[in-house]
């Protein structure tokens, strides 16, 4: 298996990736750290039993209730440990511990794991917000700082919920979910298989590969040429791929793909797969396409990461992915809070290379 450093050198090289600049690094941090406290405007998913469930969201949810929704606040937070664990001498490092530990409490998230048993919950953000909290608790657990290591614990009750909710739910879910939003199933699949593979989770790991086997290994043809949705900002067709690079071997991945995406180009060209162009950026919905340039970089550099070496297809993938890369990362900003609340996270997990670190494969 390619170590992360060799991964590293291989993305630059294919896919034109760029180091992080002390600039970027803090303009992302500063996208989280302004909204992570920012209760208003609040976008919840709520099931209400009573009028005495009628509350504000800092009630509700208190340690997720900023960055517009729950799923938001919560990657919004990922980002900012991210960010310190890779750059932990940065200006914005201190402001960032700060805020985390106000949020990372161990009375505000047993308000958290109260709120999700609550009566009438059991699909609450299933499964996009569930999985990027086991991909932040992943983060805290992963990083070998006191700090971290404090709020993993105290993280650890609702990271442990959210864990069985998924033990629960994917033998009953009889088929996957193809959507270009929050409801699909590669994207968390691919990101609770990560989790799993970190905290030597076997139970979940190997429910993961056998829900993945079942759901996607026999599809064949995707067409890629019904993507986008006008409001996806993640690829049904990629996302199923990036979760196949971490289920398969090499060599099985490479069979599987040329069935399953038949339309990759062998001679470099890149018209396969064109990019998505937003037409209004004050629209949260229409927006999403600049996430969708984001996600589907990342997902074509899994991609190329789950191939052999030497692979016929590697030109032509590593050209599409760099163009993705430069066009997502070019519409990251604070102009409008409709992408800038959420967008900062998608970049920061492209440009780190979280999906290659963790989503090193079949053991």
């Amino acid at each position: 298996m390619r170590s992360r450093i060799s991964v590293i050198l291989f993305l630059a090289s294919t896919c034109g990736a760029q180091e992080l600049t002390a600039e970027a690094v803090t303009r992302f941090a500063n996208l989280a750290l302004d909204c992570v406290h920012l209760e208003y405007p609040n976008k919840i998913s709520h099931v209400l039993q009573s009028d005495k469930d009628a509350q504000p969201p800092r009630q509700l949810t208190p340690a997720f209730y900023g960055c517009f929704d729950w799923h938001s606040a919560v990657h919004g937070h990922w980002l900012l440990v991210r960010l310190l664990r890779s750059f932990p001498e940065a200006g914005f490092a201190a402001r960032a511990r700060a805020s985390l530990g106000s949020h990372l409490t161990a009375e505000k998230v047993a308000g958290e794991l109260a709120y999700i048993q609550g009566e009438g919950r059991a699909s609450f953000e299933r499964p996009y917000g569930l999985a990027w909290l086991l991909q932040l608790q992943a983060e805290l657990s992963d990083w070998q700082d006191p700090q971290s290591q404090q709020w993993a614990e105290v993280l650890a009750p609702l990271a442990i919920e959210v864990r069985q909710r998924f033990i629960a739910w994917l033998p009953k879910l009889s088929h996957p979910i193809r959507t270009g939003e929050h409801s699909q199933t590669a994207f968390a699949m691919g990101l609770v298989l990560d989790y799993a593979r970190l905290h030597k989770d076997e139970e979940l790991e190997s429910l993961l590969l056998a829900r993945a086997r079942q759901y996607y290994l026999e599809d064949r043809a995707c067409n890629l040429s019904f993507e986008p949705g006008g409001q996806d900002f993640l690829s049904p067709c990629l996302a199923e791929a990036d979760l196949m690079r971490r289920v398969l071997s090499p060599p099985a991945f490479a069979a599987w793909l040329g069935a399953f995406l038949p339309q990759i180009s062998q001679d470099g060209s890149t018209s396969w797969l064109e990019l998505a162009v937003v037409t209004d950026k004050t629209d949260g919905k229409l927006v999403h396409l600049d996430g969708l340039n984001l996600s589907r970089a990342w997902m074509l550099e899994g991609i190329l990461f789950g191939l052999p070496v030497g692979d016929p297809r590697i030109e032509a993938i590593a050209a599409v992915a760099r163009h993705h890369r430069e066009a997502g990362l070019a519409a990251v900003s604070d102009s409008n809070y409709e992408g800038g609340h959420w967008l900062g996270s998608f970049a920061v997990y492209l440009v780190t290379g979280r999906g290659l670190e963790v989503g090193k494969g079949p053991r």
